[in-house]
């Protein structure tokens, strides 16, 4: 049974471009170099066509992977989202009580998190001790090297 995970409209189009591509160009590249190992001779002693083999083998896993991670997704309605509380897809304000430094995060699925844009993965440390947070409230976060605690500033939709 595939795993429900939740994605904006651009990162469940970049996930079906990027199966689209493996389908329609990787796959007929993968049974070329097959047919072209093949054309060179013995099969028992062609190290080339064993890894062209072993190639298609991988993408065929890769193209099941993504299909399957497909299937169980859906797509995030913004608009039914509520601001009040830390949710998928907020934007939040925070502020460190040690050092006093804000940062702006958006939380976002696990696929389509990118630290340097300001997107994390819901299921990373931080975004796990943000989530149902509303303004006003200290989100208490374990890290590695013990608790960090943060003020929530300010939650928008962006």
């Amino acid at each position: 049974m595939s795993k429900v995970s939740y994605y904006t409209a651009e990162g469940l189009k970049n996930l079906r471009d990027e199966l689209n591509q493996l389908k329609d160009v990787e796959r007929p590249k993968a049974s070329q170099a097959i047919a072209d190992a093949r054309d060179k001779g013995d099969l028992s002693e062609n190290a080339e066509y064993d890894a062209a083999k072993e190639a298609q083998g991988l993408l065929e896993m890769k193209i099941a992977k993504l299909e399957e991670t497909l299937a169980g997704a859906r797509l995030i309605d913004e608009s039914q989202l509520d601001t009040s509380k830390v949710l998928v897809l907020s934007t939040v304000k925070i502020k460190n009580q040690v050092n006093g430094m804000e940062m702006k995060y958006t939380l976002v699925a696990e696929s389509e998190a990118d630290l340097k844009s300001g997107k994390i993965s819901v299921n990373s440390p931080i975004g796990k001790g943000l989530l149902g947070k509303s303004v006003g409230d200290v989100a208490e976060i374990q890290v590695p090297n013990g608790t960090m605690k943060f003020d929530v500033l300010e939650i928008t939709r962006e």
